[in-house]
């Protein structure tokens, strides 16, 4: 029996057998000490990547590069050495993207652009009409100024020549108008 057999022989020590493996070469030697330490490997891949399948996969890809990484390497203790690889292998993978399963959509799900478009529109037009209903609730001086200042783009002086207010009055008219219309905007929405 196989168990009593691993019982009774001495088991070589880490260090042992890496030194073993690099003589060698032999991966069957490299396996025997890989395998005490695949349920760390296991655990640290499932750690950083999430998913037990991709986890596995990833441990076999650990003993893949381990096979010429340990030749080229001086390694005084196996198993952190070992961690730290594992734990880099799966930061290389996230970066990389190469862990990321893709999913098939269902088309019947997904929202259609000109659905979005109107809905865009739509709100943009009762938008615009709130605005159109507060502006009309302004008093008569300050719906006068905004509307040159605002929609036909006059400056304070030019808007001052044409209704006759002082410079000072036409600011104070369109900061008010402003505000008003802000506070009416902002009423409606609620109402909403």
């Amino acid at each position: 029996m196989s168990f009593l057999r691993n019982i009774s022989t001495p088991t070589l020590s880490d260090l042992e057998l890496v030194n073993l493996y690099k003589k060698s070469g032999d991966l069957k030697v490299l396996a025997d000490l890989y395998q005490r330490y695949m349920d760390l490997v296991y655990a640290a891949c499932l750690k950083y990547l999430k998913d037990p399948e991709i986890s596995k996969d990833a441990v076999m890809a650990i003993f893949e590069e381990l096979v010429g990484k340990l030749k080229k390497h001086e390694v005084e203790n196996f198993k952190g050495w070992l961690y730290t690889m594992s734990k880099n292998h799966c930061l290389m993978m996230l970066r990389s993207g190469k862990h990321l399963k893709t999913n098939e959509f269902d088309p019947d799900r997904m929202q259609l652009m000109e659905e979005v478009h109107l809905n865009g529109i739509m709100e943009k037009e009762q938008h615009l009409n709130q605005l159109a209903k507060c502006l009309e609730a302004l008093p008569a001086e300050q719906k006068m100024t905004v509307e040159l200042f605002y929609l036909k783009n006059k400056c304070y002086q030019e808007i001052s020549e044409l209704t006759g207010f002082e410079w000072n009055k036409v600011r104070s008219h369109i900061q008010n108008g402003r505000r008003n219309l802000k506070i009416c905007l902002e009423q409606q929405t609620v109402h909403f």
